[in-house]
């Protein structure tokens, strides 16, 4: 228990999730942009942007914001400056617990893309830059949870009690008529890395096992000074990658151990898609990682492979099929395979998400080979108003490899976004 509650812990500034390859899968909406930004994944800055600006077809059918939204599209088309923030708020009750048995965090968000050069044309320049705050609203923080339930993995990667905290401040340079993109600055990893359709953890799945890597990759830095970049081969073929520091430390950004320790975080992926404006619905791709040993952490050096299948039927059922093998870095599963589906009405309303998970620990990162487990997750995203989202979830896991006292536990959660 006390185990999985530090690996909890030690991960904390490690793997947050979400700008980059340019069609996206707005966690509302079966919707896909027109143009290509060669690395952005759907929790990235761009993405977010441009999803929270869409008219949503509201439960309420109320428009709070229509001033607010008109004001700042005034300041985008006068300085090219787009910003938004945003607060959201997750929690969980469990039917068992050796521990607390309930957790929530709150997180606190401010985030925009400034267009400096290029504004007008498919090759622009562009600073990008979010922080905010991530702060407990109970005993334990959702990020802690799985500590509390003997449970190896991670229920909400992203929602911790970190406090102040830098994710992103970089360059983004689009070349070759926006088919490839070039980022340089301080970097959130899963933007990047083996991105899909229903990734966000502020709008998608909450568990790591349905997020980057299916829990396999190890690592996976934000705030980390390092270089990226990915570009469409053609209309179907695409390759992404970075090199970036791994021990990086978002609450604190600029302590930078980089030219230091040397010790780096690299990724290189792969992939085919129907066309860029499909690129994270009908997506097949492999994603190849390598993480050095790093010695104040206290981690080995390691690699691993990670896979996805997703591709649209029928306009709005999106299944999919994703997984990974790995070797030490401190990556909780050796290995991993989520399959799933998610469903979306129509381009501006509620979203569906069903997924399973079967996962092996890593004996490297516990110390000790323990059990398979199975995870399942299931939400229900409801559009309130214009900026207000409420997603009531549940979370089943079967056999939770730490506890030795229950055989299943089930998580009844609750997410509330608002964005302004």
């Amino acid at each position: 228990m006390r185990r999985i509650a530090l690996h909890a812990l030690s991960l904390n500034r490690q793997i947050v999730l979400t700008g980059a390859i340019f069609a996206l899968f707005v966690p509302s909406t079966l919707h896909a942009q027109s143009k290509i930004e060669s690395l952005a994944g759907p929790g990235s800055i761009t993405a977010t942007l441009e999803s929270d600006v869409q008219d949503q077809d509201s439960v309420l059918d109320v428009d709070l914001l229509q001033s607010w939204s008109a004001w700042k599209a005034s300041i985008k088309d006068r300085t090219g400056l787009d910003f938004g923030l945003d607060y959201i708020a997750l929690g969980y009750v469990a039917s068992d617990s050796p521990g607390e048995n309930t957790a929530a965090t709150g997180v606190f968000r401010v985030f925009g893309e400034w267009v400096l050069t290029g504004r007008g044309t498919e090759n622009t320049g562009s600073l990008l830059f979010s922080g905010g705050n991530r702060h407990r609203l109970d005993t334990v923080p959702v990020k802690d949870f799985a500590g509390e339930l003997g449970y190896a993995g991670i229920i909400g990667p992203t929602y911790s009690d970190q406090r102040w905290r830098l994710t992103h401040l970089y360059w983004r340079q689009l070349f070759a008529e926006g088919r490839g993109a070039v980022y340089l600055g301080l970097l959130d990893t899963t933007d990047y890395t083996d991105a899909y359709a229903l990734a966000s953890p502020w709008q998608g799945f909450a568990n790591l096992a349905f997020q980057t890597g299916s829990g396999t990759i190890g690592g996976l830095p934000d705030a980390a000074l390092g270089v990226a970049a990915g570009y469409f081969l053609n209309d179907n073929f695409y390759v992404g990658g970075g090199i970036v520091d791994a021990n990086a430390d978002a609450a604190d950004p600029f302590s930078i151990s980089l030219f230091d320790e040397g010790e780096t975080f690299k990724s290189f992926e792969f992939g085919w898609t129907t066309g860029s404006a499909a690129r994270f619905f009908n997506n097949y791709h492999l994603t190849f990682w390598h993480i050095d040993e790093r010695n104040a952490a206290g981690t080995s050096e390691g690699y691993g492979v990670a896979f996805s299948i997703s591709h649209v039927v029928n306009e709005h059922w999106l299944p999919f099929l994703r997984g990974g093998w790995s070797e030490g870095g401190d990556a909780l599963y050796e290995a991993s395979i989520s399959a799933g589906i998610g469903y979306s009405r129509d381009i501006s309303s509620s979203l569906f998400g069903l997924g399973v998970n079967w996962s092996r620990p890593s004996e490297d990162t516990f110390g000790v080979k323990l059990d398979d487990q199975i995870t399942v997750e299931v939400f229900q995203r409801w559009q309130l108003t214009e900026g207000i989202e409420l997603t009531p979830s549940m979370q089943y896991i079967l056999n939770p490899a730490l506890n030795r006292e229950d055989d299943s536990i089930a998580l009844f959660g609750l997410r509330f976004r608002a964005a302004l």
